[in-house]
């Protein structure tokens, strides 16, 4: 809650619970989130696939509401892949928790210019360097 808080204070913050979370996160945060940015259509969930490979659940939301662009995680590895059969951009921003068999901790930084995607950069730490570990 300490990340979400900071987050909060200095952006507006979308996120989703996965599923290792608990009662805490999952009380505010939803499993899927839809949302504008730009005049870009955003679907957002923890668990979704991959292009070719999306989760049962996740192909019929993403068929109905056409993203333009579908955030997801939960393998802990980062792709960046468009979909040319779904015409939608996924990105998946691997992994940045303290937990887990990441050793490099990522995170993906774009922006949004109408409907297009541009100056995509892939953020990487060390994980044993994150604050507080040793």
């Amino acid at each position: 809650m300490e990340v979400v808080n900071q987050l909060r204070e200095i952006s507006t913050l979308r996120a989703v619970f996965g599923n290792i979370d608990g009662g805490n996160m999952r009380a505010i945060f939803n499993l899927y989130e839809h949302f504008m940015c730009e005049e870009a259509k955003v679907i957002m969930t923890h668990i979704g696939g991959y292009p070719g490979n999306y989760d049962k659940y996740v192909r019929p939301i993403l068929e109905k509401e056409k993203p333009d662009i579908f955030i997801c995680g939960h393998s802990h590895i980062l792709k960046v892949i468009f979909d040319k059969k779904l015409k939608l951009l996924h990105i998946n921003p691997g992994a940045s928790g303290r937990n887990g068999f990441h050793k490099v901790c990522t995170a993906i930084r774009f922006e949004v210019h109408g409907k297009e995607f541009k100056n995509l950069e892939i953020l990487e730490i060390d994980r044993s360097k994150l604050p507080g570990l040793s």
